[in-house]
């Protein structure tokens, strides 16, 4: 009697154990990019079981997740090319939330950017939330850009930018901002989805991205700040501030908002905005070698962003200094600032 109760007791922890286990099982889409590595480090580091996906498991520009901390056990790469929805689905089969983090980056001209750009953005999106719906996911939560806030002409002046403002899609066709339009269109595509097929997706909107890197590859964000680094700051002297967030907040409030039951809509991620001639200072009192321009154009002021948001159900960022510290150091040990730098897709 004793033993049969015994088992019995032993049945149902383990059913407990195992319901507890999938309803920690997610995906993250990309997982080998900048962000995505980040993210898939926070959440094996609170248990969770993480399928991703990459183009090709086997290639060696992969081999950092493979090395992270309770990855042997809890870390499952999927081959899944995002344009292919059997791929996606199976990779996504048994997850209870998704984060959608890959998306299309091409910054060279393209020939026809509706189709090398737009299309594959919004294709990209629909299949991961279609797949989504058929398995029944609980939340989705998608890495949009603050560029589908900051572009938007309509906003009053010296008013504080939040989730209200939308960037203008006329205007950056008319600018041939095809990244931002592609960001923008995702984005609403993707809530405009979770509306009308009862999806729970939250979307979030980083500002510019820096941190150390868990890659071998360098993307975008961090080869631009490594030639300001180096002293082509042109990218910088039409804007009067600038907005920077951490990879390792903007993974914590990827993580925040997929367990918060009460988040909702879209959130803006960002550090408070810095005006560039006090990131110049800073910059170069930082690090003495850094040549910082003896005068800067006089501008109109830039609309300024707030992740007031965000912050309210928890959200906490690190202070820019310490993020740029800590880039920095690691630039500088993995010997990024005396090379010549391109993206490697």
């Amino acid at each position: 009697m004793k033993e049969s109760m015994g088992r019995e007791r032993t049945r149902k922890r383990r059913g407990r154990e195992t319901e507890m286990a999938e309803k920690r099982r997610v995906c993250v889409t990309g997982a080998g990019g900048f962000v995505a590595s980040w993210l898939v480090k926070l959440l094996l580091s609170k248990g969770y079981f993480v399928h991703g996906t990459v183009r090709d498991p086997s290639n060696e520009k992969n081999a950092h997740l493979k090395k992270l901390e309770n990855s042997s056990e809890n870390l499952q790469l999927f081959s899944a090319e995002l344009h292919d929805f059997n791929a996606i689905a199976a990779a996504i089969a048994g997850c209870k939330g998704v984060f959608h983090v890959a998306s299309p980056v091409i910054f060279t001209e393209v020939s026809n950017p509706e189709v090398e750009i737009i299309r594959p953005a919004l294709e990209y999106t629909k299949n991961v939330l279609n797949a989504c719906s058929e398995t029944k996911v609980k939340r989705v939560v998608l890495v949009s850009s603050a560029d589908s806030v900051v572009i938007n002409p309509n906003w009053p002046k010296g008013t504080v930018m939040d989730e209200n403002s939308w960037t203008d899609e006329e205007l950056c066709r008319k600018n041939q901002s095809w990244y931002c339009l592609s960001k923008v269109l995702a984005e609403r595509t993707a809530l405009d989805y979770g509306q009308k097929h009862g999806l729970d997706v939250v979307t979030v909107c980083p500002s510019t991205v820096l941190g150390p890197l868990l890659q071998s590859t360098v993307n975008f964000s961090s080869l631009f700040f490594i030639n300001i680094l180096k002293g082509s700051i042109d990218s910088l002297l039409n804007h009067r501030s600038w907005h920077f967030v951490d990879v390792r907040d903007l993974a914590d409030a990827l993580l925040l908002l997929y367990e918060k039951p009460d988040a909702s809509g879209r959130y803006i991620c960002t550090q408070e905005p810095i005006r560039i001639p006090d990131f110049m200072e800073l910059l170069k009192n930082m690090y003495p070698y850094f040549e910082s321009p003896t005068s800067l154009p006089e501008l109109d002021e830039d609309s300024e962003m707030t992740s007031e948001k965000l912050k309210k159900i928890g959200w906490r960022c690190r202070e820019l200094k310490e993020t740029i510290s800590d880039t920095v150091k690691y630039y500088e040990e993995a010997g990024l600032l005396r090379m010549d730098m391109k993206i490697v897709e």
